[in-house]
């Protein structure tokens, strides 16, 4: 039987998707576990995995197109299969509008199915969208790992849900037969809707799927009362689970770190799991030392068939002749549009700016990298002087609420990091509390994970100060739009060799510019003023911020 795969809803605020590039073309066979197509949302690009087997019979979504979430994206099912009705009914949206409307109008015979549906048996459990982070509405199905008619044990990944900051993946917390998916892959969904339903092989679940899909109270509670007794219970589980694996040989691993660790060349009883159960997921693969040359090897391998692809040819416009390219916006670049758009509207903006003697700070930088193992960059001198000086002006470190101002006690510094296709602020929890080394290696594991398109939504969420340096690129001044709901952020210039007055005389010297937005709801000018001067004093005085 054909199956449907739709669009996913990847992150919380995702609201259509963008084929990247489909990596199975239509007629290709597809085992579980392939990687169908790699989906593009505001955030990052994410490998969206099949959970069915079969060939690949219609693409409903071409590379570069773009997509609502829920919107038909392939149909795999057995070669030849007739597919027209698919087409005809599941692939528009305005026809399945069509069929609740029907649904709801005939009244005797639906609402009966649904008085059944909301009559789920003790042994059948429905599986809803997770609430993934603490903004998350609504999530995309990357991938399903698992399939319609597989076995899940409890513990075994379902699925990969992506949301606006990544994917990530998601345990069953029942055992059974996966009855029926209810969110295809590349589908957008709110939270709690119904993801899938696991029960008992050969059960009917038809009267579920209709009447259950919007609210089933009673079941819905015997559902939740299960799923936390069996998340009790899980800790005895994964006891006998690695047992299980080291005595009887079982490897608990995820579909794609399989897949990973096979092209890699890895032996997955050498990798140690991350996962619950001690199960192996991607990053463990990615994060396995003894893997580096393979890693090496594999780009190495990879090249020619890069070389292979044609390049991107530049069409130059004859003289004289108006011309346009068009470039689609990616998920990413519309969201940082909306929220810096949103930023800077509604949050009154107004710039100082302060020039910093950068002797002391440069000479005390050299010592400091003399030492073993240690480098310290300008940029990790001023997150530092930055928190510290917020501990001096917590007014700075605040939010707008609209009824009342939030000061924020604890100090979170978010650090603008560019990235192929915008803008990503991971955040330094504690800053203030972290010393020149920890900062600098926070920075620069986080700044890794964002251009590799790794970070995790906990590593964005709850800055309370933002820093952006654009310096390394020779920009000696700038203004930044805010990042809500922040009250301020610093604009870091280059150092820059001039002449400079020094005990009366003129004298080569280093300056660098630093430009502080804020937001004049929160953040006086006075106030503004007073922390620059503290910040100033730090950075010119590095040895200050030992007192």
């Amino acid at each position: 039987m054909a199956e449907v795969i739709k669009m996913p809803r990847l992150s919380d605020t995702m609201e259509e998707g963008v084929v990247a590039k489909w990596l199975k073309q239509k007629g290709d066979k597809i085992e579980e576990g392939d990687i169908l197509a790699e989906i593009e949302t505001d955030k990052a690009t994410m490998e969206f995995e099949s959970f069915y087997e079969g060939t690949l019979l219609h693409i409903g979504i071409e590379e570069g197109e773009t997509a609502p979430v829920d919107a038909l994206l392939a149909i795999v099912g057995e070669e030849g299969e007739d597919i027209s009705s698919l087409l005809d009914g599941a692939g528009d949206a305005s026809a399945s509008s069509e069929k609740e409307e029907s649904s709801e109008s005939e009244e005797p015979s639906e609402k009966e199915a649904s008085s059944e549906g909301a009559d789920i048996p003790e042994d059948v459990e429905v599986v809803r969208m997770p609430r993934l982070s603490d903004t998350m509405e609504e999530g995309t199905v990357a991938s399903w790992i698992k399939k319609e008619g597989d076995e899940v044990e409890e513990g075994d990944i379902l699925a990969e849900i992506e949301t606006d900051k990544a994917t990530m993946e998601f345990e069953s917390f029942y055992s059974g037969t996966l009855l029926h998916i209810g969110i295809q892959e590349g589908e957008t969904a709110p939270v709690d809707a119904v993801l899938a339903i696991i029960g008992p092989k050969g059960t009917d679940v038809s009267s579920i799927i209709k009447g259950g899909g919007a609210s089933k109270p009673a079941a819905s509670q015997k559902g939740e009362e299960k799923k936390e007794e069996k998340a009790e219970e899980s800790s005895k589980t994964s006891e006998a689970a690695s047992t299980s694996s080291s005595d009887g040989g079982r490897i608990f691993a995820s579909p794609l770190a399989k897949k990973m660790a096979d092209d890699l060349g890895i032996d997955l009883n050498d990798v140690k799991g991350s996962g619950e159960n001690n199960r192996i997921v991607k990053k463990d693969i990615e994060n396995y030392k003894p893997s580096a040359k393979a890693e090496e090897a594999k780009p190495a391998a990879a090249q020619p068939q890069q070389q292979a692809q044609p390049s991107p040819v530049q069409v130059y416009t004859p003289v004289g002749e108006e011309s346009f390219e068009e470039i689609k916006n990616s998920q990413m670049r519309k969201t940082i549009a909306k929220r810096l758009g949103e930023s800077k509207y509604s949050a009154p903006h107004y710039y100082l700016t302060v020039e910093v003697d950068m002797a002391n700070a440069m000479a005390n930088r050299k010592q400091i990298n003399e030492l073993p193992d240690v480098k310290v960059s300008f940029n990790d001198l001023v997150i530092k002087a930055s928190a510290m000086a917020l501990r001096k002006h917590p007014k700075v470190n605040s939010q707008w609420t609209g009824d009342t101002t939030k000061i924020a006690r604890h100090i979170h510094m978010g650090v603008a990091v560019a990235v192929e296709e915008g803008l990503v602020v991971p955040v330094l929890r504690f800053a203030d509390q972290m010393s020149l080394t920890q900062i600098g290696g926070s920075v620069k594991e986080l700044a890794g994970k964002a251009r590799n398109k790794k970070l995790q939504p906990q590593e964005m969420e709850g800055s309370t100060f933002t820093v952006s340096n654009l310096g390394m690129f020779g920009i000696t001044e700038f203004t930044s739009i805010i990042n809500q709901p922040n009250s301020a952020i610093l604009s870091v210039g280059a150092i820059v060799e001039k002449p400079v007055v020094r005990n009366g005389q003129i004298v080569v010297g280093n300056t660098m510019k630093l430009t502080l937005a804020c937001d004049h709801r929160t953040v006086d000018g006075a106030t503004g003023a007073q922390f620059l001067e503290t910040l100033k004093t730090y950075i010119e005085n590095p040895v200050t911020m030992l007192a």
